[in-house]
């Protein structure tokens, strides 16, 4: 499999063509970012641990039922993936109050949520990834109706699963961003990662926290952290 040019770089991952245009290669980067990139730093060795946690936790998904974009790992660092166009959406869910919906909303941190709310963003960096509706989505033809439908029946599934995957291995799932991409042959698939980049973690017990939370807040550990999710999803 060879590595052809450079597509996309992102905060955490670049992208690159190979020789075959139904697959590209996905680069995990320790750089990190937060609050729309206006606080940069490196996390040590959190490519290798966001690439091998992506790869454990989508074929796990696979097994599910849910379609992902992965194919298999390359290297520490690398995996192959099939080859998608993403919508520019984040897909959010949260199943308990935690980070921005606490300020916008008034909500106390910790609080379990009645229900996952289910929320859109629009991926763009340049204003700051707002918030938006379906309608928001169909209007500005970012998605159609029937595929806000997969999206959102794809997302809630894979919430479920996740939940009762991550709790036992002693870990509350508080909130996750998710993307999708759309195939070749125009199949919906999960893509990007599934980590502690995109995910808070919470420890059953203590509610210590095991996710990206510990950069953005200066709590300290945060390889540690890192570390300790891969060793409780590879458990």
């Amino acid at each position: 499999m060879e590595k052809l040019e450079q597509l996309y770089e992102g905060k955490a991952k670049k992208v690159y063509k190979t020789d075959d245009p139904n697959e590209f290669i996905i680069e995990y980067k320790d750089d990190a970012t937060a609050f729309n990139g206006e606080k940069k730093g490196s996390i040590g060795g959190k490519g290798v641990i966001n690439n091998k946690m992506t790869e454990l936790i989508f074929t796990m998904l696979e097994k599910q039922g849910i379609p992902t974009h992965f194919i298999k790992l390359l290297s520490e660092s690398e995996q192959l993936v099939k080859a998608v166009t993403i919508f520019p959406l984040e897909v959010i869910i949260r199943n308990t109050a935690a980070g921005s919906i606490c300020k916008r909303l008034g909500l106390e941190e910790g609080l379990k949520l009645e229900a996952p709310i289910f929320e859109f963003c629009y991926k763009n960096d340049d204003f700051g990834d707002p918030m938006i509706n379906d309608y928001h989505v169909i209007a500005m033809k970012l998605a159609t109706k029937e595929d806000i439908e997969v999206i959102r029946d794809m997302t809630f599934k894979i919430n479920d699963i996740l939940k009762a995957y991550f709790l036992e291995k002693g870990i509350n799932l508080v909130d996750f961003k998710i993307e999708f991409g759309k195939t070749a042959d125009g199949q919906i698939v999960l893509a990007d990662e599934i980590s502690p980049d995109t995910c808070r973690f919470w420890d059953v017990k203590t509610n210590e926290k095991l996710d990206k939370d510990r950069f953005r807040r200066n709590l300290g550990n945060v390889e540690e952290a890192y570390v300790e999710m891969l060793k409780r999803v590879k458990a």
